[in-house]
């Protein structure tokens, strides 16, 4: 009977023993679910910081884009339109259908219902503006519609596109006058030697003229790359210089030629194109200058600034067509400035040199009175001068 007691004793601590194990275990199971729950909240959180951060990102890019972009749901609804496409659009459309130019509106309803990528240009606002834009089909049934500002584009083909059909024009009629007069030497040089002479001073002519165009557009191509900045220019030296190739030409016109080109600070940039500059300002004003008329070439400083002035007497130029006389080919009077071997690329050529140069050229005109040509050029400072 004694071991009746010890036994229930051993019992119990066996039962202890085993529900210490037991507690134990739940306490590590306890941990074990508290640290996977810890490590899911922060991999949560951490998704969810990393989703923030990628829609900040996104709405960054999107509110950078140059592009306006748009995103329309399956019932037309507008989700979404970034800062560009408000300043493309002129405003924020609610729905598809508020959309405007239509032709976009078209573009974006046409892949709405097929399923397809379509794109469409329209013209809208004043002055004009080309836009372009690209909708796109999503899985979900939206429509993502890109817009962006095509104008400057269009324009710079449009430029090439009549830079090319003038440049062709231009050298066709000479090379056409050539082949004329050399085809006329040749019958006549045993029918009728006397006109020989004739034809070929037409030749010579004609082949001048096309050296000329040839020269100019080889200018105007180099001029666009821009101009070497690396000399130091006295340019009182070079309007002097070039005044004097006209002396004889103007002579000969009928012109009065007269030149005043004090001592003025020297102008950095480049001593070739700064000749051409005030060769071609010159040349232009002799040749739309009648008999009698006067030309006169001025250079002073004023401001830190270089001015050049070429002012004539001659045939001026209509209000209407002094903001195109820097085009390329464009002439006010065609007629006369073939009569009188003009290139028709002058101005343009004067431009890009001023340009360049970090100066300015303002005209200003009369018809039938005559046209002043202004050009401002940075001066050297007087320290960088001396050094």
């Amino acid at each position: 009977m004694e071991a009746v007691p010890f036994v229930l004793v051993a019992l119990g601590f066996v039962v202890a023993l085993v529900a210490v194990a037991g507690w134990r275990r739940e306490r590590v199971r306890a941990r074990a679910a508290r640290s996977a729950h810890d490590r899911a909240s922060g991999e949560l959180r951490r998704a969810l910081e990393a989703s923030d951060d990628e829609r900040r990102s996104a709405s960054q890019i999107l509110s950078a884009m140059t592009e306006g972009v748009l995103l329309f749901g399956a019932d037309g609804s507008t989700r979404f339109a970034n800062p560009a496409a408000e300043r493309h659009l002129g405003s924020h459309p609610a729905s598809m259908d508020a959309l405007l130019p239509h032709r976009l509106k078209d573009a974006a309803a046409t892949a709405l219902a097929t399923g397809h990528v379509t794109t469409a240009e329209a013209e809208t606002g004043s002055p004009a503006r080309v836009l372009r834009g690209a909708a796109l089909p999503t899985p979900d049934g939206s429509i993502v519609l890109v817009v962006d500002d095509v104008t400057q584009t269009r324009r710079l083909e449009q430029t090439r596109r009549d830079f090319v059909g003038n440049a062709s024009h231009e050298l066709k009629t000479p090379a056409a006058s050539i082949q004329a007069a050399a085809e006329t030497i040749r019958t006549a040089a045993s029918e009728d030697p006397s006109v020989v002479p004739r034809f070929a001073a037409q030749l010579e002519r004609e082949a001048a003229r096309l050296a000329r165009i040839v020269s100019d557009l080889l200018d105007l191509s180099r001029l666009e790359t821009g101009s070497e900045l690396d000399q130091s220019v006295a340019l009182d030296a070079v309007v002097r210089d070039e005044s004097e190739r006209f002396e004889d030409p103007a002579a000969e016109a009928g012109v009065a030629l007269d030149v005043s080109a004090e001592r003025v600070p020297r102008v950095r940039g480049s001593g070739r194109d700064l000749a051409l500059l005030v060769r071609n300002l010159v040349d232009n004003a002799i040749r739309y200058t009648r008999p009698g008329g006067r030309v006169e070439v001025g250079l002073g400083s004023r401001n830190g600034e270089v001015v050049l002035t070429v002012l004539d007497t001659g045939l001026g130029i209509p209000t209407r067509d002094v903001p195109r006389i820097f085009e390329r080919f464009y002439r006010v009077d065609r007629a006369r400035s073939r009569e009188t071997g003009g290139t028709g690329l002058g101005l343009s050529i004067v431009k890009h040199v001023v340009e360049n140069h970090g100066g300015t050229i303002d005209v200003s005109s009369e018809l039938g009175q005559g046209t002043r040509f202004e050009v401002r050029l940075p001066a050297v400072p007087t320290s960088t001068t001396g050094a």
